[in-house]
């Protein structure tokens, strides 16, 4: 199928009128004419203010004071917040805050009018405030002089969205089981941690955040199946990410023989090659979720220890069956 693009092209290779002659070769010294609309590079755009001038797209209502009349001697003051320069503004989810730059007696800043949703107004005594907008985790302050006119602005955020997935291979996404995420900043504090931004997210989720480059952490059950990622958010657009675990669901039982019925009272200790705690539990079927590798086992019961070697493999959900005898007894420690 041929595309439009090549259109010009073919027709003039199958038309019959003569060939035009070749253009002549520019004299190496001749003007170059610049091009009519030259192309834009992001890179090299003006920053984009946080806190600009934008029309109004009403005008505000007149408000009554409390003994009923006119707020003559206050001033309007219409919001708009948009994602960044290019996107429309926000509808819905926005939270706006309007404080008193000067602090009450304890200290504080006092909290003067608030709203919910997408643009807002308000009415305000002439003064200097500080305007504090959030958009799920993205968030902007800015200050703003009040007098008795009206005004209108435009925050831009500079934030994006992000959806996390889990999944154990491309065609095998983790829709259930208990997969968690925690996102983290990319910087580290003066104790070596990094910033918790959003903790226990759910799988298909949109965050809110501001764009910058993040830390996230994938918790797949509550033993060693983590996995990490730095991920990029982009103002003004969902980053989608799926982030990949190598492990399975493991079922632990004691028996007296194999596909017996399981000991009860039993207490369980999982260890790593190197013998370090994995992961411990009580009862007759304790299930974890582990990380893929080799892996030993101790159960005890009745004051005797027995212990077993797994191995885990991706994907592969299944029973690791302990044999209560004397050939699979440990020693205490």
């Amino acid at each position: 199928m041929t595309s439009d693009l090549a259109t010009p092209f073919s027709a003039a290779l199958s038309s019959d009128k003569a060939p035009m002659p070749p253009a002549p070769k520019p004299h190496p010294d001749a003007p170059v004419e610049a091009a009519e609309t030259p192309i834009e590079n992001l890179l090299d755009r003006a920053p984009e203010p946080l806190f600009s001038d934008t029309l109004v797209p009403y005008a505000p209502s007149v408000h009554l004071n409390a003994a009923g009349t006119p707020a003559e001697n206050q001033g309007a003051l219409y919001l708009i917040a948009r994602l960044n320069r290019d996107s429309q503004p926000i509808e819905k989810g926005l939270i706006w805050r309007i404080y008193s730059e000067t602090t009450n007696e304890e200290g504080r800043l006092e909290l003067v009018a608030t709203s919910e949703g997408g643009d807002a107004e308000f009415r305000l005594d002439p003064g200097v405030y500080l305007i504090h907008t959030s958009y799920g985790y993205a968030s902007a302050v800015n200050r703003i002089v009040m007098g008795r006119d009206v005004k209108s602005k435009m925050v831009t955020l500079n934030a994006g969205g992000l959806k996390l997935e889990a999944a154990l291979s491309d065609d095998n996404t983790i829709k259930k089981g208990p997969v968690l995420f925690d996102i983290y900043g990319t910087e580290f504090d003066e104790r070596g941690e990094r910033k918790l931004v959003a903790r226990n997210v759910q799988p298909g989720k949109i965050i809110r955040l501001a764009a910058d480059t993040y830390h996230v952490v994938s918790r797949y059950g509550d033993a060693n199946a983590v996995v990490r990622a730095d991920i990029q958010v982009i103002a003004g657009k969902l980053t989608e990410a799926t982030m990949h675990h190598k492990a399975a669901g493991i079922t632990l039982k004691l028996v007296n023989a194999p596909g017996g019925e399981a000991i009860a009272n039993t207490s369980w200790a999982v260890l790593s090659p190197g013998g370090d705690v994995v992961v411990e539990a009580n009862g007759a079927f304790p299930r974890f979720v582990l990380a893929s590798g080799e892996y030993e086992v101790i159960a005890r019961n009745n004051g005797v220890n027995y212990r077993s070697d797994f191995e885990v493999q991706t994907g592969n959900d299944r029973e690791v069956e302990v044999m209560a005898s004397a050939e699979n007894e440990a020693v205490s420690n």
